[in-house]
């Protein structure tokens, strides 16, 4: 914060049955409450997803490893990008295997993002394929990068599973995390919907220029009807996501009981890919994201709903510990083995800014050597 490299950070370290650190640091003229300014947590908001659907799993209503065309048809009809003729226009055929819940938890579906995804941004802009944001039903069945299985690739499949969530339960989704997992973990400061006080203790975004400036991103009110997204959308404090974090610290277990059986949390936990490895994220849009990977060299996996390393990160991170991030350079992990997590906020673009995302790795290691 001294060399300015960001305007303000909120961060948090808890361990199983305590919060050890809250705290927060800003050069805004009102300040930065480290318990009360809500940010923006986008793909944070991956992991909740994921917990609602296991919560699904637990009561028969969904399944692993059945197709999902069997709770919604149409999803039965996707195909797979294999490329563009002479003429540009794209190539297509069936997917060899439907898609299952597992596909979709581990992002090896073949559903991507065109943030960081060439070719499906070539397809985008060729056909005007609408995305997710312009809340166009076509928007859901975007073609495929690859057969469901083959490989990873990160994209709008946890988005896929907030829709069935809310098919399944008859529920908005925002409602579901409400009843299901806010409550009973007394997140009272997260959720899709900013109510004017919230509001008002929004956390501005900065864009940072190729000279290294930042400017303050305008915020003009969120949209019309307000889109309620697996993938991403809440906003949240940092005392509030810590809750969850402990709560998976705890074998799904919270202030009000258990929202997660512990066998649950203990499958969530492991690698659900196989041989399958997490890759580097190339960017199409440099302004909203630099090439984006973790601890590059270090084997990764993913779980039912979270990156796996799998080995020790040089910051101190277990081997097996959970980790994933949101898009304005929010970032949190979970290390089972030492009973330790954290949460990094910041307010940033692009996505893995070099300075924001070595903020978070400075705050990580000396947690690592506070708890040593």
């Amino acid at each position: 914060m001294q060399r300015g490299d960001f305007p303000g950070v909120v961060a948090a370290v808890v361990r199983k049955n305590e919060n050890t650190y809250f705290a927060a640091f800003a050069e805004r003229a009102l300040g930065l409450r480290a318990d009360d300014d809500r940010l923006g947590v986008h793909s944070m908001t991956k992991a909740i997803t994921g917990a609602a659907a296991m919560q699904l799993v637990e009561q028969g209503k969904l399944a692993l490893d059945v197709p999902i065309s069997t709770y919604i048809p149409r999803a039965a009809d996707f195909q797979v990008l294999e490329g563009f003729d002479a003429n540009g226009d794209p190539r297509l055929r069936p997917a060899k295997r439907p898609i299952t819940l597992r596909h979709l938890m581990t992002h090896t579906s073949g559903l991507v993002y065109n943030i960081w995804d060439a070719d499906f941004d070539r397809f985008v802009k060729r056909n005007n394929f609408p995305l997710l944001a312009s809340g166009k039903e076509d928007a859901w069945y975007p073609p495929l990068k690859f057969d469901p299985g083959d490989q990873w690739e990160y994209g709008i499949s946890i988005d896929w599973i907030g829709r069935l969530v809310s098919h399944i339960s008859g529920k908005s989704l925002g409602t579901y995390m409400q009843e299901n997992i806010f409550g009973p973990l007394n997140m009272t400061s997260t959720g899709y919907t900013l109510t004017p006080d919230m509001a008002s203790r929004r956390v501005p975004v900065h864009q940072r220029g190729p000279d290294g400036k930042l400017t303050e991103i305008p915020f003009t009110g969120q949209p019309q009807p307000l889109l309620e997204l697996g993938g991403g959308g809440l906003y949240s404090t940092a005392p509030d996501y810590a809750q969850f974090v402990r709560m998976i610290l705890n074998n799904g277990k919270g202030p009000s009981g258990q929202v997660l059986k512990p066998e649950t949390v203990a499958l969530m936990s492991k690698n659900a890919m196989g041989d399958t490895r997490v890759v580097m994220l190339k960017t199409t849009v440099p302004a909203r994201s630099e090439n984006a990977e973790f601890f590059p060299g270090l084997p990764k996996s993913w779980s039912l709903s979270f990156m796996i390393n799998e080995q020790q990160a040089p910051t101190g991170r277990s081997a097996g510990s959970l980790a994933w991030a949101g898009i304005n350079n929010t970032f949190y992990w979970i290390d089972p083995s030492k009973g330790i997590g954290g949460v990094f906020m910041a307010q940033v673009l692009p996505f893995v800014d070099g300075r924001t995302l070595q903020g978070f790795y400075d705050f990580e290691t000396a947690t690592y050597q506070a708890n040593a």
